[in-house]
């Protein structure tokens, strides 16, 4: 079989979705943006960033000069959290709610733009008594509240970049990120709500905050949300609600250059030291904003736009904090899990708001099939006009259900490439252009350049597999590893000359329609066949025993790497069940072709899941190759390893 052969194969036959007429006959980007952009491309990005407020507007688009250092509209000020916020206000738009946030609890409050205004202005004016100047770091630690995107802005409004540190991660997380970013104030909260409890936070500060290297954060601005007990450091530590709500709500933004440091970002880095990810000001608003208005078709007088990620991740950051509310739109803000107190609270908080766009990821989709179809079908989702998925592949399975079972075989599926060094989406389909086709990104956005290689970073031809690359620079990149100009050369740059290396798998349909396969180091070398860990999931998924699957490359003397996969059963099927083991493995061979049948297959009740929902495959691998387990730090749960482990004796099926 050849390794390119088996999408087609998974698919069975051609699917393709058209858009809704209506969407198409409305939408805001046409076909005709992607004539405009391969005509003049530096020309469509300025026309962009015309989108924005500026108060110098700017004369250049792109530097290139110094490439791989990027320059966007250089000459050009203007300030973050004006755009976001102020300018709608001004343009009479300050009744329009901003934010509806829903507590775990069911709490909920909703603040409109003027309120978004008063608030991120005593904010700020709160941040200035602690001494913070622009360019002073901010660490934000914080669970999904309106503080938290009132902090980024806040911070936005002074010019001090803010590095957003997931909730969930450690004190040894949360220090690192602190000495690197060398942050002078933190802000974060008692704790926030998770599956139904209160979670602390402030604890994991105080801890982090006596390592060295720490020493020069000066103050720690803590939001009460649980009213759990708190150590205090007295000098140092600060309530909100005592330093922010006396301030005054008037506060005047100053407009930075538009390559000012807005963020640090920290992500996974190979030789386990963090990477802080730097995004500037002007070329990132430009572009979340524009493609949160295209790619959702974002009509922000009706739409009620969700999107389900944390604000500790760069979703969270590009389409909850900026992009939406530099649009001016109107969203919803959620603290808690999926299934608390009961797995149909999304559908819930959709029906309660009425939310038209919803933007989630594979991970909670599969876990929504699990639970059962019936459980959506208790909730009116007739206002869901377009849905969006992202953070990795998405299974073609997974895909038809989203549709079908939320999106009501009428949505338009945006399924959405980007990473944290892109800053922005970069591959999707248009709602209102598109025909999709499940479980592809398809194609690049009007103003990127994007293409699959081979080893020899020669572009391959449709119907073959290789690396996605980006071949020319694009606004919201990221302008370096925050300290380390050599390590993002190195990182991002080295691989194939003058190309970003995104660090992914991928491959061209026969139309030229892109697929993403995950990281290349998801990719198996298989008896001299290459195949990627998200085919042979997706094939395993496909299977109305299986409800999620994770599958890892071990070591095999025999074919290089032998597939090993892990599966969470659907239902009544169970491990015990006869032949189950062979069943799956010949659903896969006859899917994918005999060279991707699993050697073993395990079922587990849980999978190794970071916070931020990603499967740890590495841990995986480790169980899959009997070594020690690695750092398990940054699980939810880390006694799932212990029961994958427990399992693994006789958990196998080798002929």
């Amino acid at each position: 079989m050849s390794e390119h052969s088996s999408l087609s194969n998974l698919l069975k036959e051609e699917r393709r979705f058209t858009p809704p007429a209506e969407l198409a006959a409305n939408a805001n980007v046409t076909a005709a943006a992607y004539e405009q952009a391969a005509a003049d491309r530096l020309s469509f990005w300025a026309e962009q960033a015309k989108r924005l407020s500026w108060e110098t507007a700017p004369t250049q688009t792109l530097d290139w000069s110094n490439a791989p250092f990027a320059k966007w509209f250089a000459d050009g000020k203007l300030n973050v959290a004006y755009n976001c916020v102020d300018r709608h206000v001004e343009n009479g738009l300050g009744d329009r709610v901003a934010i509806h946030f829903e507590g775990e609890t069911g709490d909920s409050r909703s603040l409109t733009y003027a309120d978004l205004q008063r608030e991120v202005s005593k904010a700020a004016n709160a941040l200035i008594e602690l001494g913070v100047r622009t360019g002073d770091r901010v660490a934000v630690y914080m669970p999904m509240i309106p503080e938290t995107v009132i902090a980024m802005l806040a911070c936005a409004r002074l010019g001090a970049p803010h590095s957003v540190v997931f909730g969930g991660f450690s004190a040894d997380a949360l220090a690192t990120r602190i000495q690197d970013a060398d942050a002078r104030v933190v802000i974060t909260a008692d704790g926030g709500y998770r599956r139904g409890k209160p979670s602390a936070l402030k604890p994991a500060v105080d801890e982090a905050l006596t390592k060295p290297g720490t020493e020069n954060v000066r103050n720690v601005l803590v939001v009460r949300r649980t009213g759990q007990d708190v150590a205090w450091t007295e000098g140092r530590d600060v309530w909100w609600h005592d330093t922010v709500e006396r301030q005054s709500e008037q506060h005047t933004p100053e407009a930075f250059d538009a390559e000012h440091p807005l963020f640090i970002l920290y992500t996974s880095g190979t030789t386990g030291k963090p990477k802080g990810i730097l995004h500037t000001t002007g070329g990132y608003l430009t572009q979340v904003a524009y493609t949160h208005h295209a790619v959702f078709d974002l009509k922000p007088e009706t739409d009620v736009f969700w999107c389900t990620a944390d604000v500790g991740w760069v979703t969270g950051h590009s389409y909850i904090a900026y992009g939406p509310l530099a649009n001016g739109a109107t969203e919803v803000l959620y603290e808690g899990t999926p299934d608390t107190p009961h797995q149909g609270r999304w559908w819930e908080i959709v029906q309660k708001y009425g939310v038209t766009i919803l933007y989630t990821a594979p991970t909670a989709i599969r876990a929504c099939m699990k639970w059962g179809d019936d459980i959506p079908a208790k909730f009116d989702l007739s206002s869901l006009r377009v849905l969006g998925s992202v953070g990795e592949p998405i299974n073609p399975e997974a895909w038809m259900w989203y549709r079908k079972h939320i999106g009501a075989d009428a949505a338009p599926i945006v399924d959405t490439w980007w990473q944290t060094e892109t800053g922005a989406m970069m591959l999707s389909p248009l709602p209102g252009v598109t025909a999709t086709k499940p479980g592809s990104a398809q194609v690049p956005l009007p103003g990127i350049a994007a293409t699959v290689v081979d080893d020899d970073a020669h572009e391959v031809p449709d119907g073959a597999g290789g690396y996605l690359v980006l071949t020319e620079p694009w606004p919201s990149m990221l302008r370096t590893i925050w300290g380390d100009d050599q390590r993002y050369l190195d990182t991002y740059w080295s691989r194939f000359e003058g190309k970003y290396f995104a660090g992914d798998g991928a491959k061209k349909d026969e139309d030229g329609d892109i697929w993403l396969l995950g990281r290349v180091d998801d990719v198996m070398l298989v008896s001299g066949h290459n195949i990627s860990t998200t085919e042979v999931e997706s094939a395993l998924v496909s299977h109305p025993k299986v409800a999620e699957a994770a599958v890892v490359g071990a070591t095999d003397p025999q074919t290089t790497q032998a597939i090993c996969a892990f599966v969470i059963l659907r239902g009544t099927a169970s491990a015990d069940d006869e032949g189950l083991v062979d069943e799956l493995r010949a659903h896969v061979a006859q899917q994918l072709g005999p060279i991707a049948k699993p050697k073993r297959i395990m079922p587990v009740a849980e999978l190794p899941k970071t916070r931020s929902g990603k499967i740890m495959r590495r841990l995986l691998r480790d169980v899959a190759e009997n070594r020690d387990l690695g750092d398990v730090s940054t699980l939810t749960d880390s006694s799932v390893m212990d029961l994958i482990q427990a399992k693994l004796p006789g958990a196998s099926s080798e002929d």
